[in-house]
């Protein structure tokens, strides 16, 4: 596969409302498949919101691995495409910020955030592998979550370890910044984008929720870092090569993997 579309779909999602935020969810995946694309990412916790109460009603909105209304987003989702959802996860007497990555049939894998962003240390466990490598019909996939990505060690060994793309489920609050600049947050993405030749699908929240303005910073960044596209209306589409993402060259004499002085740092 030489190219690759990509999409980032940003529901409406509202805090406690499990099941409506899966219909929506659903009903984006729908939308986004029927674009055409072949990897699709939605937003960090979007199955159930992110500003708790507390830890109690986050228990409430949590979802086991094998709870059954997995079933309607499997559904849902057209043989050949892989689907990105942050989820808040059930595991035993455990809390995780997770992500699944899921096809028609099969659920390929679950990331557990491991750097854990202000009061979500107080409701959930902390991952143990910084971002994962997730194995698809269209190559490697890196998977990260939020506040993971601000640490460039970690889209940078994830693109070490082959991953051709990395999907990005966040929840970016708003903050200050001058006026024309992109979010800090995307600036960081497109750094690493463009120090590993890595495209990366941003799903960001956008509105707000019980007084957390988002950032509405939904992205598909390019292997050479550019932005090529950004939110619209719930549904961001673009198309990268992935050709062009594995080949690490630059120009006749160059090599972005290779160069590496790693025995200097």
């Amino acid at each position: 596969m030489s190219r690759l579309t990509l999409a980032a779909v940003s529901p409406t999602i509202r805090v406690g409302d499990l099941d409506g935020n899966l219909t929506r969810i659903v009903r984006g995946i729908q939308d986004a498949a029927g674009c055409g694309a072949g990897l699709i990412v939605l937003p960090e916790l979007a199955t159930s919101g992110y500003v708790f109460a507390d830890r109690a009603e986050a228990e409430s909105l949590a979802l086991s691995r094998d709870d059954e209304r997995w079933d309607a987003v499997h559904a849902a989702i057209p043989e050949g495409v892989v689907v990105v959802v942050g989820y808040c996860e059930a595991a035993g007497s455990d809390l995780f910020n997770s992500a699944a990555v899921l096809t028609s049939t099969t659920r390929l894998a679950d990331y557990r955030k491991a750097h854990l962003w202000g009061a979500e240390s107080l409701v959930f466990s902390s991952g143990d592998a910084a971002g994962i490598l997730v194995d698809t019909n269209f190559g490697r996939l890196g998977v990260a979550i939020c506040y993971d990505n601000e640490f460039p060690e970690v889209p940078r060994n994830l693109a070490l370890g082959g991953a051709d793309v990395l999907a990005l489920p966040v929840n970016w609050p708003l903050v200050p910044r001058p006026e024309g600049e992109h979010p800090p947050e995307l600036i960081q993405a497109m750094a690493a984008a463009r120090s590993s030749r890595l495209p990366t699908v941003i799903a960001d929240r956008h509105g707000d929720e019980r007084g957390v303005n988002w950032t509405g910073g939904t992205a598909i960044v390019d292997e050479q870092g550019w932005v090529v596209e950004t939110f619209r209306s719930g549904l961001t589409l673009a198309a990268v090569s992935v050709a062009d993402a594995r080949n690490k060259g630059i120009g006749e004499y160059n090599d972005l993997f290779a160069d590496r002085r790693s025995e200097l740092y």
